[in-house]
């Protein structure tokens, strides 16, 4: 339960930090904030490569991703942006930092795909809207920008799952609780 109530707090904390900071012109503090939260993460886990290798595809999906969204000219960033067409880094370092929540305090939604699908397309956008009332994104065309947002979530969900699945390194194996490396909380 600690552990989860942990990375509950360390992903609210630093979601808020990369989005508070990118309103505020200073988007480097919101993304070493969630490299403090990752590094944490991995410290805290069993087996810290796989979990870098989920942290891993979750960056690639949210560069693609975001980057596209960005390239369609539908949502603008206040700071960050190094390319027109390439997500800011902070936005990517929040995909990283969500895909640590995967195998933790979320990881009741790998029992569902499609509770996965649909909670990815309904709390994708409303990530975006609260990150868009808070500064950090200008949804410039927000009828097309929330609809893609909840298609790209309703598509990254259930891959990041999928993905969680395969690369848990928070769950202790049966051998290492039998040779005492670990305990279960």
């Amino acid at each position: 339960m600690t552990r989860t109530i942990v990375n509950l707090v360390a992903f609210q904390a630093g979601w808020l930090a990369c989005v508070l900071s990118a309103a505020n012109g200073m988007p480097w503090a919101g993304f070493i904030a969630a490299l403090a939260a990752v590094a944490l993460h991995l410290l805290l886990a069993f087996n810290a490569a796989a979990e870098i290798r989920l942290v891993a595809l979750a960056l690639v999906l949210g560069f693609v991703f975001d980057s596209a969204l960005l390239a369609t000219g539908w949502v603008s960033y206040p700071s960050g942006v190094l390319s027109a067409y390439v997500a800011p880094y902070w936005i990517l370092a929040m995909w990283g930092l969500f895909a640590t929540t995967l195998n933790v305090c979320m990881s009741w939604i790998k029992r569902s795909l499609p509770l996965a699908a649909v909670l990815g397309a309904v709390c994708g956008p409303l990530s975006f809207l609260a990150g868009a009332r808070l500064g950090g994104i200008a949804l410039l065309e927000p009828f097309p920008a929330l609809a893609a947002l909840a298609l790209i979530w309703a598509i990254a969900m259930p891959t990041l799952v999928v993905a969680a699945r395969r690369h848990n390194g928070v769950e202790a194996t049966p051998a290492a609780l039998r040779l005492g490396i670990v305990t279960q909380e």
